[in-house]
């Protein structure tokens, strides 16, 4: 399924810095009609609406509050694309002290999070049409770093979870791309102790990648040497299932 992102309406959560502000940017260069700033401090956003006046409009949401959520599909009602891009990082190894309750915030944001803006946004992009989720995973999806565990648990659930989107959501005319950064230039990137690469990397990555129909994008360099050796194996697993064939 090719998508453009030309004359789209999008909502991005995590929209005022990092990824998520390049992705801001990057749709409205391409032709986005708007973006909506899915953001915990509507403050944060302030920048962003003074430099696309009309193109931009900033809403508040938190992703771990279920009722805000579905606020925000309501409010949001015309959205096509929802690039679910907030996120947190904690550093915890396995037997750190930290490790439970550093999981449990993880999970709740990263992948539980992820469901309820599924679930919320769902019959929003199917009213609308030629939708799409964007999901932001990461590299840390396949393969766990042991200074930072749970965080890598966590997105390689909700990389799990993306892929039964994938199924759940492709006979609704709504397609899902999974987004696998490796070290970018973030504050994300800088806890984590990891020099990065630029953002943009991503951000025109997932407009390629959904004019192409793409399910997966691995966008830096770091990210496409794992693609290479993954990739292959990823594809025969689920050529091998059954009700792939």
């Amino acid at each position: 399924m090719s998508l453009s992102i030309q004359d789209k309406v999008a909502l991005v959560t995590g929209a005022n810095r990092g990824i998520g502000r390049a992705i801001v940017e990057t749709f409205i260069k391409h032709g986005a009609k708007k973006v909506y700033l899915a953001v915990r401090n509507p403050d944060a956003t302030a920048e962003l609406e003074q430099k696309y006046p009309g193109k931009v409009s900033t809403l508040q949401v938190d992703v771990s509050d279920p009722a805000a959520i579905t606020a925000l599909a309501q409010r949001a009602a015309d959205v096509q694309i929802l690039v679910n891009n907030a996120g947190v990082l904690e550093v915890a190894d396995p037997l750190s002290d930290s490790v439970e309750a550093a999981l449990q915030h993880e999970m709740d944001v990263n992948v539980f999070g992820l469901i309820r803006m599924a679930k919320a946004f769902a019959p929003v992009l199917e009213a609308n049409g030629d939708g799409a989720i964007v999901q932001m995973n990461s590299v840390a999806s396949v393969i766990n770093f042991a200074d930072f565990s749970t965080y890598s648990a966590s997105k390689a659930a909700a990389y799990s979870i993306t892929q039964g989107l994938r199924d759940k959501l492709a006979p609704r005319g709504i397609h899902v791309l999974s987004v696998h950064p490796g070290p970018i230039d973030t504050d994300m990137a800088k806890k984590a102790g990891f020099e990065g690469e630029s953002v943009d990397l991503v951000s025109e990555g997932i407009v390629s990648a959904l004019a192409l129909g793409q399910f997966h994008l691995f966008p830096d360099s770091t990210a496409k040497g794992i693609w290479e050796v993954y990739g292959p194996y990823a594809e025969a697993v689920r050529g091998a299932l059954p009700e792939a064939a």
